[in-house]
């Protein structure tokens, strides 16, 4: 399991360094084997203080939102969130641009460089922890349209726009005067622009910048991107 861990929010610009930002950032699984888990939020009646004896006695999970991923679901991640994921689970992670990262607990791990427990920063997490009622966790992907494609809106926030479009037949990408990034999840195919082929496999990322505009993307048999935007 990675580092349960916290980010900050804007409430928060104290717990900020210069020039970096907040971090919002969700997950959309890829693979999930057995065994694997996510833990997205607090469970509610977790308070700051109970949960800051479960990190001297090892029960964190139990205060935790506890997922058994499956590929395919949507998880959403907002700055405040408590989180971690880890044994044999991939996900595809969209975030805000930011490395601010406090760690709340690390099961145990030693670092294999000095041998001794990684740093915690237990403080400054508490501090940006949102105890609240949250959106963290699962999302209900919403369907825009289901022909020629597929797409399904899985994330619409402040920091990010998310959609995921799955077909076998060409079908539009993009936005005019706006930049996307396409990242393909399954399958192959081609991207089109001005008539020239661009071959798009199994985890390649495509930046399409804001003079492209819409292109058309033709699958070669089934297959399934995901189109992110900046709103």
């Amino acid at each position: 399991m990675l580092s349960v861990q916290v980010h900050p929010g804007d409430a928060h610009p104290e717990l900020i360094p210069a020039g970096d930002t907040a971090k919002t950032e969700a997950w959309v699984g890829i693979e999930a084997e057995k065994g694997s888990h996510i833990y997205a939020g607090l469970r509610p009646g977790t308070t700051a203080s109970n949960l800051r004896q479960s990190l001297d006695d090892g029960t964190i999970a139990d205060h935790l939102v506890s997922i058994d991923p499956k590929a395919g679901e949507s998880i959403f991640i907002p700055a405040g969130t408590v989180h971690t994921l880890g044994n044999d689970v991939v996900v595809f992670e969209v975030q805000q641009n930011s490395d601010v990262t406090f760690r709340l607990y690390d099961w145990g791990h030693i670092d294999t460089k000095t041998r001794e427990p990684r740093p915690l920063q237990v403080d400054q997490a508490f501090a940006c922890i949102e105890f609240g009622a949250s959106d963290s966790g699962l999302v209900q992907p919403r369907v825009e349209t289901t022909t020629p494609v597929e797409r399904e809106r899985l994330f619409d926030c402040d920091a990010f726009q998310l959609w995921r479009l799955s077909g076998q037949d060409p079908f539009p990408v993009g936005e005019t005067a706006e930049p996307r990034i396409l990242v393909c999840i399954e399958g192959l195919g081609q991207i089109m622009n001005n008539g020239i082929p661009y071959a798009v496999g199994k985890g390649d990322v495509w930046l399409l910048p804001a003079e492209t505009g819409e292109c058309a993307f033709q699958p070669s048999g089934e297959a399934t991107l995901l189109e992110i935007a900046i709103p």
